[in-house]
């Protein structure tokens, strides 16, 4: 639902204004718990902590500013299916970064998900690509280092609250600042939003943000990777019911391929190993 939101915001305030209002609004609300978490805590962040948790919030950023500027010219359906790109992608960062070899899988999952985005372009190559399907796709490959770094962060530190609430702070910031220089500042426009921005900042950013955060404390990139992209599936659903939005055919094809790509970087190899350990137990 957090697209929708998202989309229809552009019809009274720019992207920038939108994400510094709605994480402003998801910082005042969690910040109270993140006070609480500090305070229970057995020990305390060290300033390396504080530099991760700085550069997460700066992912956080860069990845919502690409996609709300991407839905300025591309349709919700894209952009959630799109954005479910980084369940490829985050694989790719632990062998980069960090020499964390995937399961073979992954390749031809990517081939898969290269063809499908060819099928939503229309089939056009990749010149079919709207500039907000270009500025997705770049969403992807951001939040694709931001879970990857959720992951190694949560489960080290033990604060998760605090985590995502420096993501809304940071962010929350930076979009307020920018706004400041790039767009209109009306309290006109604000209050136009005001229904989005309260979802936006409430459910869809505030609470469920917060909560991938714990989350991950209790699983892979990977797996929360694929988790998170049943966003795709949902997006196209709310697109479609309360937005109108509609792909022809060779788009729903490429949207399948997509999402097939992204469940066989989990699935496949969960399988195989359930079947190692069943192969082992029984022998």
């Amino acid at each position: 639902m957090g697209f929708v939101a998202q989309s229809n915001a552009m019809n009274a305030i720019g992207p920038f204004l939108f994400i510094g209002t709605r994480f402003l609004l998801a910082f005042i609300l969690i910040l109270p718990f993140a006070i609480r978490e500090g305070k229970k805590a057995e020990t305390t962040l060290k300033a390396e902590d504080w530099r991760m948790f700085g550069l997460i919030g700066i992912f956080m950023f860069g990845g919502m500013g690409a996609q709300q500027m991407g839905l300025l010219t591309t349709t919700v359906t894209n952009s959630g299916f799109l954005t479910g790109l980084y369940v490829v992608l985050v694989p790719f960062v632990g062998v980069i970064l960090y020499r964390q070899w995937p399961n073979p899988i992954v390749w031809p999952s990517a081939l898969f998900a290269l063809v499908g985005i060819w099928l939503l372009s229309g089939g056009n190559a990749l010149s079919g690509l709207s500039q907000g399907d270009w500025l997705t796709i770049l969403c992807a490959c951001i939040w694709a280092l931001q879970v990857f770094f959720i992951s190694r962060s949560a489960s080290h530190t033990g604060r998760p609250i605090t985590l995502a609430v420096t993501q809304f702070g940071i962010t929350g910031a930076l979009g307020l600042l920018l706004a400041l220089f790039l767009e209109p500042i009306s309290l006109v426009a604000i209050q136009a939003a005001s229904t989005e921005i309260i979802y936006a900042g409430v459910f869809s950013g505030g609470i469920a943000f917060t909560l991938q955060v714990i989350a991950q404390r209790h699983t892979t990139a990977p797996q929360a990777a694929l988790l998170l992209s049943t966003e795709a599936v949902f997006a196209a659903i709310f697109g479609a019911i309360f937005l109108g939005d509609r792909v022809p055919p060779s788009g729903l094809m490429g949207c399948g391929l997509i999402f097939a790509a992204i469940l066989m970087v989990e699935v496949i190899p969960a399988l195989r190993s359930r079947q190692a350990v069943s192969y082992s137990v029984n022998s």
